[in-house]
């Protein structure tokens, strides 16, 4: 099974004619998350083909208008399109504050239930979990209180070998479950079938892990580790380390370290500063370190 990221926006600050602000939609065994939802986020959904009615759950990284100013308008839309589901939010202590008082004083009261997990732990935790997903939070280090996600495939159910259960007329439809379940199959005649013949290795699980806006942070390395696919931000290049570590930014270098460290499969750069015309500098600089780097840019699908 394919897992699908697709790049909504992945500039920084304010939006531009071709510059949208974050936001990212994942589609990971079956499930849809939205993540960040920057000004102008329902939009680009509408041009990238996201189905507004599969998002159940979105999770905010923090505070700053670029990562969350399109959610108000996100939440309302929801409920002029009829929306019956309960939306979770996942973001910072406050967000719900934030999100309530604006439909209050707009009179935009959602007929859906909307279910706030409001964040302020600094350390890794689970948030989120059904039969098929995980979701911990990556403690990042930004101006205001910020946290990444990792979002992780629960461990798949070995396969048939149907090739070799054919061998033993015995073996039924009606057995497979338990094959499944890891069960010996036991003939007529005594002989006992071990599994592991009867049966082939899972899919690997995948995993997913956003790191929005923060420093240089090593400590996250062994959070992410081999991850299939890290995002992490990369507002400036080596050239400007000095203001990224004065606005709490990370470098295309230094996003390209965390891959190395944590091992994982590949990686994608985003979060452009504006001063940067060409973005594959960004690119350049970062494959020196880590040679599986990807660029972000709003429209395209990342698949693994």
């Amino acid at each position: 099974m394919i897992a699908k990221l697709t790049i909504l926006g992945c500039h920084s600050a304010t939006p531009r004619v071709n510059a949208h602000p974050t936001s990212q939609h994942l589609e990971l065994n079956n499930r849809h998350f939205l993540i960040d939802c920057g000004e102008g986020t329902q939009r680009q959904m509408r041009k990238y083909k996201v189905g507004f009615a599969k998002i159940n759950q979105i999770f905010i990284s923090h505070l700053h208008g670029d990562h969350f100013f399109g959610l108000i308008g996100l939440i309302s839309t929801f409920g002029i399109l009829g929306r019956e589901n309960p939306l979770h939010v996942f973001g910072p202590k406050g967000i719900k504050e934030i999100i309530t008082l604006q439909l209050k004083l707009s009179k935009s009261y959602a007929k859906y239930e909307m279910i706030f997990h409001e964040l302020s732990s600094t350390e890794s935790e689970l948030i989120f979990e059904d039969d098929k997903v995980t979701v911990h939070t990556i403690p990042l280090e930004h101006r205001v209180y910020t946290n990444g996600y990792l979002f992780t495939e629960k461990e798949k159910p070995i396969k048939l070998h149907i090739e070799n259960i054919r061998q033993y007329p015995e073996i039924e439809v009606c057995d497979y479950h338990a094959i499944k379940a890891g069960k010996d199959v036991t003939l007529q005649s005594g002989e006992i079938i071990a599994n592991k013949e009867l049966t082939l290795p899972p899919e690997k699980s995948k995993s997913y892990a956003f790191c929005s806006d923060t420093v240089y942070k090593p400590s996250i390395a062994p959070i992410i580790k081999n991850a299939d696919l890290l995002y992490h931000e990369a507002t400036f290049l080596n050239d400007r380390e000095d203001l990224a570590e004065k606005t709490k930014h990370a470098t295309a270098q230094q996003a390209a370290q965390i891959a190395k460290d944590a091992g994982v499969q590949k990686l994608i750069i985003g979060h452009y500063s504006s001063r940067y015309s060409d973005i594959s500098k960004f690119k350049k600089e970062a494959s020196v370190v880590f040679d599986n780097t990807m660029l972000a840019e709003a429209g395209k699908v990342f698949t693994f």
